[in-house]
């Protein structure tokens, strides 16, 4: 197996303290929002044979095993990261395999650079992910029942928001919700930025259920996406649970820090709290207005101590083990690839001993016995 050396990606809503105080370094003063782990182009980890990027390409079927290359092609499916959120994250949406597939091949027949900011599909694939809280972790996830959200916008006593709350009642709920979206996303620049102010006071003034709002505007101020964002559940994890984000759910996340896991893709359609692209048309498009609970997600374990997070995709599969003092080796040998992530304690992964935030990259089949007192997540796929 191969020690990883991870790429922290400088994002300006990461945390300057969370990375750093899990690695046991010294912060840098600047923003350090994610670590990568995997074989993304963007910023692959690297190992003593090169790249991971270069050591999957070099031999493919030996990497990630024939039946990932047969399912997958010849690259590994997830990205993994832990993820440091300082500031809310942009308000965004993924969309399902079959309407990245479109997208990105219409933007390519459009002659659309893919590093062009007003981009939306820089790739053909899809993005589920899911997100497992290492701190107390807040985020947003799914639409609220219309009539809530309609309750939650109308005791803010600010008269511009009526018109939403009016809508909110309208049936059938997925109209509803998408009209009040539509609404507000296209409604003037000028306007909107005089009910966020408006409503972002409401929300100081009053607390409660509206704190997250009212640091959404302090961090986003005359924003869109601070209204949008009181359409959809606010949750608060505790340490352990996770949440999966499906296609056309539109989420954000908050503040804390957690292991994140997703298929290897970087699209992103944005709803606001972004100074980046909005295609709104595009957007509407995605989303799936239906309401819904967020669905916090708990571990189920298994006899042999590995605690999986079970999600109704292949692309990727996360597990923990929580491994006692003194406890006994567990033998961890897939015939798929594998990263395992020490986030806790110390562990030993074959040869390699891994304090929090190390990791190491198992080839498929390799032998992988762990040991040792601490948190190991494990990172890999079904094929």
């Amino acid at each position: 197996m191969d020690r990883l050396d991870n790429t922290v990606r400088p994002y300006a809503w990461g945390s300057p303290t969370a990375i750093p105080q899990l690695l046991g370094v010294e912060p840098t003063g600047e923003p350090q929002a994610e670590l990568w782990m995997g074989a993304h182009p963007g910023a692959p980890s690297r190992t003593g044979r090169g790249t991971l990027v270069e050591v999957v390409d070099a031999d493919p079927e030996k990497e990630l095993g024939p039946a990932t290359v047969a399912r997958f092609g010849p690259r590994l499916p997830f990205l993994l990261k832990i993820l440091a959120a300082g500031a809310p994250l942009s308000l965004q949406v993924h969309p399902d395999l079959a309407q990245a597939k479109e997208g990105y091949a219409d933007e390519e027949r459009r002659g659309i650079p893919v590093d062009a900011p007003h981009r939306n599909y820089k790739d053909a694939n899809h993005k589920p992910e899911l997100i497992c809280a290492l701190t107390e972790f807040d985020g947003l996830c799914g639409f609220r029942d219309p009539l809530a959200a309609a309750a939650l916008l109308d005791d803010l006593g600010v008269d511009s928001l009526k018109p939403y709350v009016d809508l909110l009642h309208a049936h059938p709920e997925d109209a509803a919700l998408r009209e009040v979206l539509t609404a507000i996303l296209t409604a003037d620049p000028g306007e909107m930025s005089r009910t966020v102010t408006e409503a972002a006071a409401a929300c100081d003034r009053l607390g409660g259920a509206y704190a997250p709002y009212a640091d959404i505007a302090h961090h986003y101020p005359g924003d869109p996406g601070v209204i949008a964002a009181m359409l959809l559940n606010h949750v608060r994890l505790q340490p352990g649970e996770a949440l999966y984000l499906g296609a056309g759910v539109p989420h954000a996340y908050l503040d804390g820090l957690g292991v994140e896991i997703m298929a290897n893709s970087d699209n992103v359609l944005r709803c606001g709290l972004t100074p980046k692209h909005v295609d709104v048309p595009e957007l509407l498009r995605i989303v799936r207005f239906l309401p819904s609970d967020p669905g916090v997600l708990r571990p189920e374990a298994s006899p042999d101590g590995e605690e999986v997070y079970e999600t109704p995709i292949d692309e990727f599969r996360l597990s923990r083990y929580v491994l006692p003092e003194a406890g006994a080796a567990h033998d961890l040998t897939r015939p798929t690839p594998q990263i395992l992530l020490c986030t806790a304690g110390a562990v030993r992964a074959g040869e390699h001993d891994l304090t929090p935030g190390e990791s190491v990259f198992v080839p498929a089949g390799e032998k992988a016995e762990v040991s040792g007192t601490g948190t190991l997540f494990r990172a890999t796929v079904i094929a």
